[in-house]
């Protein structure tokens, strides 16, 4: 099966080498599967939109995150490919390091593909207990 000329198959592949980078925190092994000018685009500490469009933008990121976070943990994490995209849905538990809250969030990640690797990686989350 063909998807926006990325097979299924190749899809599967890149999501796996995708996550295994991102769980290691290893840009330069997300930079195998993704294009030289991939986008990460998520909400910022304001309500605006964060784009990270270099390796070193994702490494300062992740440096963040380590910083803040204590614990980072996905679950129900489900894909559905389409023929321009994939939808990847989960939920997550976020730990703060300075005073151990912990919060839930629900989240929905867009991927768009361009010559067999993710050009795109569109982040949308909100607090899973909001109303």
């Amino acid at each position: 099966m063909t998807l926006a000329g990325t097979a299924l198959a190749e899809r599967e592949e890149l999501f796996r080498a995708f996550g295994r980078a991102f769980f290691k925190k290893d840009v330069e092994a997300i930079y195998q599967v993704v294009t030289p000018d991939f986008q990460w685009r998520g909400q910022d500490d304001t309500g605006g939109v964060r784009l990270l469009n270099s390796p070193e933008a994702i490494a300062r990121h992740f440096a963040r995150q380590k910083e803040l976070f204590s614990e980072q943990r996905f679950r129900d994490v489900v894909y559905r490919h389409l023929p321009e995209l994939s939808v990847m849905t989960f939920a997550m538990t976020e730990v703060r390091r300075d005073n151990g809250a912990a919060s839930d969030h629900q989240g929905v990640e867009l991927y768009t593909f361009r010559d067999g690797r993710i050009a795109l990686k569109d982040v949308y989350r909100k607090p899973a207990s909001a109303p």
